[in-house]
């Protein structure tokens, strides 16, 4: 059971606690307090000057004469951030002291398990999947377990579970039977029992779409019917009250209503209809509006429909409110409820750790320490060792410090220590040793945000404020996260660097737009309107020439704060919703880019336009031939640069022989014929440079690639230092790439390209500065490893592997490391990795013939 987006739910947007006396924990020094008296003045000059007119200066003015209602205390009621209350949250998904094992365990069992428990152990794989960063994984997974479910129950969990998670990726929202045409989403399909995996790619038996079921239904020859979808097409009249629906979105949520809306009534001919005695109030009609357009509600309108649905006992209805809730309260009571049957039902000892310790992490953010730390036990016992954090955890909560300290000491010495141990011991200690327990973590597994945002707040306590924005910018620099960008944001305020504070506060809601800033004290929004004051102005035409500083710098997070600040001044832009879309996928925000995609496809302007949206949306999602189908539709309507741009891209997408090169190629300039703008250009410029490139034609390359430079589009570099290179200058290849190190703000790619253009010394530095300023970037592992293996140092390239795979299992590591032991005749090692490798790709090639390979070893051995 995937727990209601609780993953999500758990995942508190606390980013430090925070002294409620504004000054740092202890007292502080003379430092500190002076930190803090500055900042409560730069908030009083925040407060004076919110109320300053929008304009077109470019300069401040005096808010002397400008006063506000707003008092300091409401800005930042609780003062500065304290060190000693801050603490990482624990992971609600299941954990492993040895992950790679864990992969191979499950591919083994895929493998021999009889094809009719196959779908069982596939879910166990999605449970473990979710705690990887990729949801693609997950969502891979879970349609593999779909596919060889052979009872209908089991089809039926899947199929809606598959759906839930497609509720993102929806053009128009979901619906409980939506099922897009796809055989392994489809409710009738689920309702034949067996296994056919014939089946799985064939059209579904939903023949046609709900909507054509209900065009049907009726033949709407009356006037009096609208067929506009913009604004509605019907009302409902309650009282003086009138809310505009679209008749076609109300008659899906019911057969009551899709009788009344589409069946032998005369409601159904009615633009109006009378609802006043019916039950239901404006407030709750209203919610059903929205309901029926966005599959989704804020919490108080789900309960005014709870209310109603449970009074009418429309119990489908209440489920669907309920979902509502429980992403808005994880720590509700239904959420305990849930959790607790979960556990009852769980018979393998997977299942057993997962319920118990979701259970735990539920009760200690509701503050129950000890049944906290019962639920977590049981996981631990039932054998999932990261419950022991949490065991921990609610001890440390419940004053037991030493004995949370012992049994986090225990993970450390007892097991082969991950960065998660150390992070964790850490807040037991005091002094050097916290510190030194903090960068370990941080050495061990450069991911975790939390040690960062330690040392960051610590030094802002020390008056060291520049030090702080340092830090936090070594984890922001390849990951990018909500808390981090919000304290740096803060810390920026301090600096009186308001534009540094805006443009991240603008990126922080890009990625979550209902944010809370200040431990939950001050929305996103009010705080971007507190800063617009002090900061230079733009016009839109500004914002444009201020994207392509920053698009053309590689400043993503920039470019986002750009976005954020145009889409508020016209926030219907489908454009700007698009580019909002690939800035997010470009920092591997796939949720919110997601988001974004269907923004700009509900806002679009026209028919073609909007189906460019959707054929990106379908590619994103792995629908690859749909995409097609999008694009040539939308240029059957209208040439334009996108849809030939996507039909390009989607194409490029497979191996391509010369006659699909030329294809692609043809269709690239068919693109750069149509308007668009010069970030968008640049880009198909660089594509189609790559095209010529592998079709060895390399001085047209080499042209498109500088027409992309002479726009801006910086990353053209890096196309031209490979003509360069494929021409034998190796020195104009380097240069190339140093000039794109110098332009871009985020170089870490960068680094390692130019690393391919100089010898061994001047690689090995330059991977080292790309593993410093990405570490999730796995070639400078694979290449460093290879030169120690070419040295004969076995043991040191297992090493370097081994150091990235414990907090990034990467395919292309795996293989490698499990090639190196199979060199070393270390058997075991590597089947081992190979099946955790297999376990991520079963379609991998080369592993499949190094597994094969190892097996044949294996039993030649017995």
């Amino acid at each position: 059971m995937r727990s209601l987006k609780f993953i999500e739910g758990c995942k508190a947007t606390q980013v430090y606690a925070l002294n409620p006396n504004g000054t740092a924990a202890g007292g502080g020094g003379a430092g500190c307090g002076g930190v803090g008296e500055k900042f409560l003045q730069h908030l009083q000059d925040l407060r004076v000057n919110s109320a300053r007119p929008k304009s077109n200066r470019t300069s401040q003015t005096s808010p002397n004469n400008i006063t506000n209602n707003i008092s300091v205390e409401n800005l930042l009621p609780s003062g500065l951030p304290d060190s000693d209350l801050l603490e990482p949250q624990i992971e609600p998904c299941l954990r492993y002291v040895d992950f790679v094992q864990t992969l191979a365990d499950v591919y083994r069992k895929i493998e021999k398990c009889p094809q009719f428990e196959k779908s069982e152990v596939y879910i166990e794989q999605c449970a473990i999947f979710r705690g990887l960063s990729d949801p693609k994984m997950f969502r891979r997974s879970l349609r593999s377990a779909r596919q060889h479910a052979v009872d209908v129950h089991s089809k039926i969990v899947l199929a809606s579970w598959l759906r839930f998670e497609r509720r993102e990726d929806e053009l128009v929202g979901t619906s409980a039977m939506d099922c897009c045409g796809r055989n392994l989403e489809c409710p009738k399909a689920c309702l034949v029992s067996g296994y056919d995996p014939e089946s799985v790619n064939d059209p579904c038996m939903c023949s046609r779409s709900p909507r054509e079921e209900c065009d049907d239904d009726i033949s709407i020859g009356d006037n009096e019917c609208s067929t506009s979808d913009e604004d509605g097409d019907m009302s409902f009249c309650i009282g003086d009250d009138e809310i505009r629906c679209v008749r076609y979105n109300i008659a899906s949520l019911s057969r009551p209503f899709k009788a009344l809306l589409y069946g032998g009534f005369s409601e159904s001919r009615r633009e109006k209809i009378n609802f006043s005695k019916n039950g239901i109030s404006a407030k709750g009609m209203r919610a059903v509006e929205i309901f029926s357009r966005t599959k989704r509600l804020e919490m108080e309108e789900a309960m005014v429909l709870i209310e109603f649905g449970l009074e009418e006992t429309a119990y489908l209805l209440v489920a669907a409110c309920l979902q509502i809730a429980f992403e808005e309260d994880m720590k509700s009571n239904a959420t305990v409820m849930l959790l607790e049957r979960l556990g009852e039902c769980a018979k393998e000892g997977w299942q057993k750790q997962l319920a118990y310790h979701q259970l735990g992490v539920v009760m200690l953010e509701r503050k129950e320490y000890k049944d906290a730390q019962n639920w977590f036990e049981a996981a631990a016992e039932a054998g999932h060792v990261y419950s022991l954090v949490g065991v921990a955890r609610a001890r440390y909560k419940r004053g037991h410090k030493y004995s949370a300290y012992k049994m986090t000491n225990s993970l450390v010495s007892d097991y082969k220590p991950i960065g998660w141990m150390y992070q964790e011991r850490s807040l037991y200690c005091v002094g050097k040793e916290k510190m030194m327990d903090l960068n370990t973590a941080t050495e061990l597994d450069p991911t975790l945000s939390f040690p960062y945002k330690y040392r960051a707040v610590l030094l802002v306590q020390e008056n060291r404020l520049g030090a702080a924005i340092s830090e936090l910018n070594k984890i922001i620099g390849f990951k990018v996260s909500s808390d981090c960008l919000e304290l740096r944001a803060w810390i920026s305020i301090a600096l009186e660097d308001y534009e540094s504070a805006l443009r991240d506060v603008r990126a922080l809601l890009t990625l979550e737009p209902n944010y809370m800033m200040f431990n939950g004290k001050m929305h996103g929004d009010r705080l971007v309107e507190l800063l617009h004051p002090l900061v230079q102005q733009w016009s839109q035409a500004d914002c444009w020439m201020q994207l392509y500083d920053r698009w053309s710098s590689v400043d993503d997070i920039g470019s986002l704060a750009v976005v954020h600040h145009m889409l508020a001044n016209d926030p219907g832009k489908s454009l700007l919703r698009f580019r909002q879309s690939l800035l997010l996928l470009r920092l591997n925000c796939q949720k919110a880019a997601m988001r974004s995609l269907r923004l700009a496809r509900n806002f679009s302007a026209s028919e073609h336009e909007r189906l460019v949206y959707e054929g990106w949306i379908l590619y994103d999602t792995g629908h690859r031939e749909e995409a097609l189908a999008k694009a040539e539709e939308s240029i059957s309507i209208q040439r334009s640069f996108e849809a030939f741009f996507l039909k390009a891209y989607a194409l490029a997408d497979s191996s391509l022989d010369s006659e699909s090169s030329m294809y692609v190629i043809e269709l690239l300039e068919e693109a750069l014929r149509c308007p668009s703008d010069g970030l968008r250009k640049g880009q198909a410029l660089n594509n189609l440079g790559s095209v010529y490139v592998d079709c060895d034609k390399l001085d047209l390359a080499a042209d498109c690639y500088m027409n992309a430079l002479n726009i801006k589009h910086t990353r053209a570099h890096q196309g031209l230092a490979r003509v360069y290179h494929l021409k034998n200058q190796r020195k104009a290849a380097y240069d190339e790439m140093t000039k794109l190190i110098e332009k871009a703000r985020n170089n870490a790619s960068a680094y390692e390209k130019r690393s391919e253009y100089c010898d061994r010394d001047m690689a090995k530095s330059d991977l080292s500065m790309a593993t410093l300023l990405d570490p999730l970037r796995t070639y400078p592992y694979r290449y460093r490893a290879a030169v120690l293996m070419d040295d004969h140092k076995e043991a040191e390239a297992i090493a370097e592997l081994s150091k990235a795979i414990v907090f990034k299992p990467d395919l292309q590591l795996l293989h490698l490391r499990a090639a190196f032991y199979d060199s070393m005749g270390d058997n075991i090692s590597t089947l081992r990795d190979c099946e955790a490798a297999l376990c991520l790709d079963s379609g991998h090639i080369d592993t499949i013939e190094l597994y094969d390979k190892a097996l044949k070893r294996a039993d030649e051995q017995k």
